[in-house]
């Protein structure tokens, strides 16, 4: 999640209480523009038609003009508010200051409850600014121009993977140094704690200065752990300008490639995170030894395109029932019809009014299967009502709620009525992952309802996963492709980086998309969609739920899953409750059909449970964990649904319902 929770509605009291990117396979449909995904030729006159509206009151403060605010970034803290918070990108930490910039490799600690790794102010450097402005950035990399008045000083670009700060010079400077750099080698150096920082430079060092004319170079830069002082000067000689993004899918696996473009071509080194060092391309050297990271053990590599891949997630939109006997059918029949009539008014806002949707186009998906034709037909009626409210461009200009609007100074899709701070942009991909979903399941058959819902649904779409060039949106607004997750809060206020603690709403957003890009025939939306689906899966289980605990980085950390990850800390902690089974519930919520990927190691789904329940499931989210517990086997399977109809009511998300929890764990039983 991001600044703000979303708690369930059961447990309201107890949170009150508390750039160019590509993909390489198939070919476009007659909806796709090889401008992109989602281009604005397509999309302009879908934003034309949605009302208008200023709600974010974004503090865009150290944003050039004419760029378009890059909320739910790893940087986005550098940008928005009156103070630059810092921003993580590993393997170092860096925040500007005063008069220019602070970087250095986080020191990691790990406690009972949290894994620490904060901002560390090793080197500085200061040219005398009196103003900083971001002007340029891409999916890994960001500049920032440095001023004094009306001059630039220079550009500092960083880079997420690169170990090297890099300042090029707009004017004739002095830049005041706040560390001393001694000669080791004839590379000067300076060494703070155990780390070892080196600075090359077409400048001038004299003492503490460093002259600088127009267009000379200074680039920083830290030593890997084992790594050579030769090799990291050598590759600092090369400085990074740019990075770009691109994704393919083949037999079983989604591969993303992020190429670092230097100044003259030449290669550079990058630090490859633990869920990309277990799946390199062939052929990649990574021999400059290592940085510890709140993630683990990050490894860095000499390459131009550091490459990875994870298994690849198929989107899905419906649970398989087709192995059901007579009497299991008969049950889930006689179910969706009771929690069907318990269907209450539809919430208001995005986020529950998503949910809702969400739990009766599953419940349509069950009665379909198992016969009850004429409950299906009702519920499809109430959820495709329900839609279309939500589906008219011109609703918010009659009401304030169940209706879009464009803010233009932010960039974005915000739905009326806003919650948990999504006109702040928190959360997008959470609260439109939903409607995505229902739509893309109820239009799966049907045209009609794919073209006439199409103006609004793909603006909520390219809200998320615009890619190619946009003056409309960001390019995939939530994602990042190096960390291989989302990032939840959109202006991210925080000395820790952003943050995102649903992983698995984050998934179910992608497959959302991915289904919605199936029933509108968007080939190129589902394959970004898939790519991304599967990427965030593969973090997840990397990250939240089942990360190696023999690792180094865990010892000392005494819980099975991490809840909130951040850029420079990882939380077993909620937003909204103190409640082990809520540190592991909101990681599994809403176990869309497509959640099968949480079961990729069954010992691992027992030791979570363990500790998220270790009492039994009269807990929050009580009924996700025993859709969980079923991932563990056909006997685990079994035992779940044993307790499914002793389960107390009130421990039935929102989102969820009976048949649903009863449908997913007969389907695992086997």
């Amino acid at each position: 999640m991001g600044f703000i929770a979303r708690p369930a509605l059961a447990i309201v009291a107890i949170a009150a209480l508390v750039l160019l990117s590509a993909c390489t396979t198939g070919a476009d449909s007659q909806h796709d523009d090889k401008t992109g995904v989602l281009p604005e030729a397509k999309i302009g006159p879908f934003v034309a038609a949605l009302p208008e509206r200023a709600l974010s009151g974004l503090n865009a403060a150290r944003l050039a003009d004419g760029l378009i605010p890059p909320t739910n970034k790893w940087f986005s803290g550098m940008v928005f508010g009156d103070t630059p918070m810092p921003v993580f990108p590993l393997p170092l930490s860096f925040q500007l200051t005063a008069g220019g910039f602070d970087f250095g490799v986080p020191t990691v600690a790990s406690n009972s409850a949290v894994i620490t790794g904060g901002f560390a102010p090793a080197v500085g450097v200061d040219m005398g600014a009196d103003s900083q402005v971001v002007v340029a950035y891409d999916e890994a990399s960001v500049t920032v121009a440095q001023r004094s008045g009306d001059t630039e000083l220079g550009r500092t670009l960083i880079a997420e993977g690169s170990p090297f700060v890099t300042f090029t010079a707009s004017s004739k400077l002095t830049a005041h140094l706040g560390n001393d750099f001694g000669d080791t080698d004839g590379v000067p150096t300076t060494t703070v704690g155990a780390t070892t920082y080196g600075l090359v430079t077409t400048g001038t060092l004299a003492g503490g200065d460093l002259q600088l004319d127009a267009g000379q170079t200074a680039t920083w830069f830290a030593v890997a752990d084992g790594g050579s002082l030769a090799d990291f000067a050598a590759a600092a000689r090369h400085p990074v300008t740019s990075t770009t993004v691109t994704y393919s899918l083949d037999a079983g696996s989604a591969t993303t490639t992020i190429h670092y473009q230097t100044a003259d071509g030449a290669s550079t080194i990058v630090a490859a995170m633990p869920h990309q060092s277990s799946s390199l391309a062939k052929g990649t050297t990574c021999a400059n030894g290592d940085y510890a990271s709140i993630y683990g053990e990050l490894t860095a590599c000499s390459v131009s395109d550091l490459s990875w891949s994870v298994p690849a997630v198929t989107p899905s939109g419906s649970i398989d029932l087709s192995g059901l006997d007579t009497e299991d059918k008969t049950r889930l029949a006689q179910q969706v019809a009771a929690d069907f009539a318990v269907t209450g008014a539809q919430p208001a806002d995005t986020y529950y009014g998503g949910k809702w949707l969400y739990r009766l186009v599953n419940l349509m998906d069950i009665a379909r299967q198992v016969g009850a034709n004429d409950v299906a037909d009702q519920i499809r009626d109430r959820a495709v009502g329900a839609l279309d409210d939500w589906m008219d461009p011109a609703g918010c200009t009659s009401r304030d709620d169940r209706c879009f609007v464009y803010d233009s100074t932010a960039k974005g899709v915000v739905g009326l009525a806003p919650s948990f701070g999504s006109e702040q942009f928190n959360d997008h991909h959470f609260h439109y992952g939903y409607f995505l979903y229902s739509a893309g399941v109820l239009a799966a058959n049907d045209a009609k309802l794919a073209t006439k819902w199409e103006p609004v649904m793909d603006l909520l779409a390219a809200d998320l996963a615009t890619d190619g060039a946009s003056t409309l949106f960001p390019q995939r607004r939530v994602f990042d492709a190096y960390a291989g997750h989302s990032w939840a809060s959109g202006t991210s206020p925080f000395a820790d980086g952003n943050n995102q603690e649903s992983s698995s709403e984050a998934v179910s957003a992608w497959n959302g998309l991915a289904l919605w890009a199936t029933a509108s025939g968007q080939k190129s939306l589902n394959r970004e969609a898939t790519w991304m689906l599967s990427s965030e899966a593969g973090s997840a289980l990397a990250y939240w739920t089942n990360f190696p605990r023999n690792a180094a980085v865990y010892k000392g950390f005494d819980h099975a899953v991490t809840s909130i990850d951040w850029g420079a800390k990882r939380d077993y902690a909620t937003w909204f409750s103190p409640e082990p089974s809520a540190m592991l519930g909101i990681l599994v919520l809403p176990m869309s059909p497509v959640a099968g990927y949480l079961g990729a190691d069954p010992q691992r789904v027992r030791e979570n449970l363990a500790e998220a329940a270790p009492n039994g499931y009269d807990v929050v989210f009580g009924d996700y964990l025993l859709m969980y517990s079923s991932l563990a086997g056909p006997s685990d399977a079994a035992a779940a649904l044993a307790q499914v109809a002793t389960l107390n009511e009130d421990r039935i998300d929102d989102g969820d319902s009976r048949s649903y929890l009863l449908a997913w764990i007969m389907s695992k039983r086997g």
